[in-house]
């Protein structure tokens, strides 16, 4: 008895090496594609960040000088090298810009993504918002946008922000946003890439 038990080799069959290998595959058929997205809307709080920090510099300047302003310079707005979203207070910039060879642009009222560590700018026209002061000032109103790509495809996530209390532009690229209209001082999806 003893000698057939040291004759038998234990191991794994053909087919419950197949059945792992499937098991295995379907895992990462459903797991890369959340994955995927996941990493994606983690990129898009860059816009959120920077689009309140706007926000709160043109508060912060209208409340010394009662009007806001479209040069970026002027507020004190300047964000961290590398980002991934173009900014914008002047109409005359939606669309994402590419950098120069020394980093990013910075022009009056916009703020190019950094193309050297981002060279993927998006192609793709869906900019439902536009970045303007309007009105005359003390009673005016400002609106900011950000525009990147965070899913290397030639659409681009667009993010806004205004000063209204509730912003009459209503968006309109309803793909992937929760609402139709952005509310003052919170950053608003004008047009969702991840889920678009």
């Amino acid at each position: 008895m003893l000698n057939r038990l040291l004759k038998k080799k234990g191991g794994f069959t053909l087919i419950e090496l197949m059945i792992v290998v499937a098991i295995i595959g379907i895992l990462a058929a459903i797991a890369i594609p959340n994955f995927i997205r996941f990493q994606a809307k983690s990129k898009q709080s860059e816009a959120k960040t920077n689009l309140k920090a706007i926000f709160t510099a043109q508060k912060a300047y209208f409340g010394e000088k009662d009007k806001y302003v479209s040069d970026f310079k002027v507020v004190g707005f300047d964000p961290e090298p590398g980002n991934r979203f173009s900014y914008s207070i002047n109409g005359g910039c939606n669309l994402a810009q590419p950098a120069t060879p020394a980093g990013r642009t910075y022009a009056n009222g916009c703020i190019g993504q950094d193309e050297a560590r981002f060279s993927k700018v998006p192609t793709t026209p869906t900019y439902p918002m536009t970045a303007k002061i309007e009105g005359e000032c003390p009673s005016c109103d400002f609106s900011a946008v950000a525009v990147g790509n965070v899913d290397n495809d030639p659409a681009a996530d667009t993010w806004g922000i205004t000063s209204l209390a509730t912003s009459t532009t209503t968006l309109l690229a309803p793909c992937g946003i929760d609402t139709p209209q952005v509310g003052g001082g919170e950053p608003g999806n004008a047009y969702n890439d991840v889920s678009c």
